[in-house]
């Protein structure tokens, strides 16, 4: 039986581009998110180019009441095999709408942090029982230090890197690896509407680099790797320097 990869937020770009990579190394797929019409098709095309199991399946991250079904679902799907796991899904509107409007933030911190805790939770049981898998998700270099243009986003994808140091070591008895990817800005539906990015990656070549990293262990790393540099010397800026950059 082959492994099975759980790809939440299936319509993402960079989730698309990490199923097609999971699927040409062989691995099973349960493709889940909100749309479904998407989601069926994309589960037909993987079936068909890489001639592996791809099954489409509802996910709402908001909608906390149904993740212990959902997973349950989806160890079903699995069988057999080794469930893995890639957390994709987000949101990032403009810090000004979170600032103007708090249905806009709770909303940001309901699917960045309060809806991937609240799977990932529901997932630990079938990690520890099955003895080993991986997780993947992705965090952002954004939640490596509070910044005037997204802080509110910063902060999400701050605690849910805290939250999955935790979630690491709790499932580290049972030989599951968790990674979290520090992202870079990928050229998505997620930035196309912000001014030019340095060191924008492709969905493509991030998730190749992505799978590569995951087949290495946990932590956490950071993608595209000149990121390490970049946000190392930001994290190590004086506060009353830092306070003055438009970033």
């Amino acid at each position: 039986m082959s492994d099975t990869w759980v790809i939440l937020g299936a319509s993402s770009a960079v989730a698309r581009a990490f199923a097609r990579e999971a699927a040409s190394h062989g691995a099973a797929l349960v493709l889940a998110g909100r749309d479904m019409e998407d989601l069926e098709h994309q589960a037909a095309d993987l079936a068909i180019r890489y001639g592996v199991p791809a099954m489409p399946l509802r996910f709402e991250a908001r909608d906390l009441a149904t993740h212990a079904g959902f997973v349950a679902e989806c160890r079903r799907r699995a069988g057999d095999g080794l469930l893995n796991v890639f957390l994709a899904f987000g949101v990032m509107p403009d810090q000004a709408a979170a600032d103007a409007d708090p249905e806009v933030a709770a909303g940001m911190v309901e699917a960045n942090f309060t809806g991937a805790a609240s799977v990932l939770g529901a997932l630990a049981p079938v990690l520890e029982a099955q003895r080993g898998g991986t997780v993947v998700a992705l965090g952002s270099v954004a939640g490596d230090r509070g910044r005037k243009r997204n802080f509110l986003y910063g902060a999400t994808k701050a605690a849910l890197l805290v939250y999955l140091q935790g979630y690491a070591a709790r499932l580290s008895g049972a030989g599951v690896r968790v990674l979290c990817i520090k992202a870079g800005p990928v050229d998505t539906g997620m930035t196309w509407a912000l001014p030019k990015l340095p060191f924008m990656a492709s969905p493509r070549g991030f998730a190749a680099a992505a799978w590569q990293r995951a087949g290495k262990g946990g932590g956490s790393a950071y993608l595209p790797g000149i990121w390490w540099p970049v946000m190392t010397i930001i994290r190590l800026l004086p506060t009353p320097i830092f306070n003055k950059l438009n970033i």
